[in-house]
């Protein structure tokens, strides 16, 4: 079990990893082209949407109901924002990040229809 936690997880990684890289090349500015860096922002990412992200969604929680479900792009946005915060060689303006935010919700669709979710037994 803990095995195939990994496997997701790393498979995640570098799915966001690689939609960020997109986000940063269309929408905002990326000064690096190592791809330990770009993997560096898909980690950050990912533990940002793993920590924080759950968080900010219970508490816009009354916003989230209130816009029927709008203010998700919001709180997605503030994620991508989060994210280049914490990366130094990436930058994005608000417009970008929320592009960026529903580019990732895509990203993430599909990186959750191709792993397996964590509570399904392998029975």
């Amino acid at each position: 079990m803990t095995y195939m936690m990994i496997a997701n997880f790393i498979i995640r990684w570098i799915v966001n990893s690689f939609g960020m890289w997109v986000c940063l090349t269309l929408f905002g500015e990326l000064t690096t082209s190592y791809i330990m860096e770009i993997l560096l922002i898909g980690l950050v990412f990912s533990l940002v949407n793993l920590v924080v992200k759950p968080f900010v969604t219970l508490l816009s929680l009354p916003f989230i109901l209130l816009t029927l479900g709008l203010f998700t792009l919001v709180v997605n946005a503030g994620m991508v924002g989060l994210t280049v915060w914490l990366v130094p060689w990436a930058q994005i303006g608000f417009l970008g990040a929320v592009l960026s935010g529903i580019l990732m919700s895509f990203v993430n669709y599909l990186a959750n229809i191709t792993t397996k979710p964590y509570n399904i037994s392998n029975e």
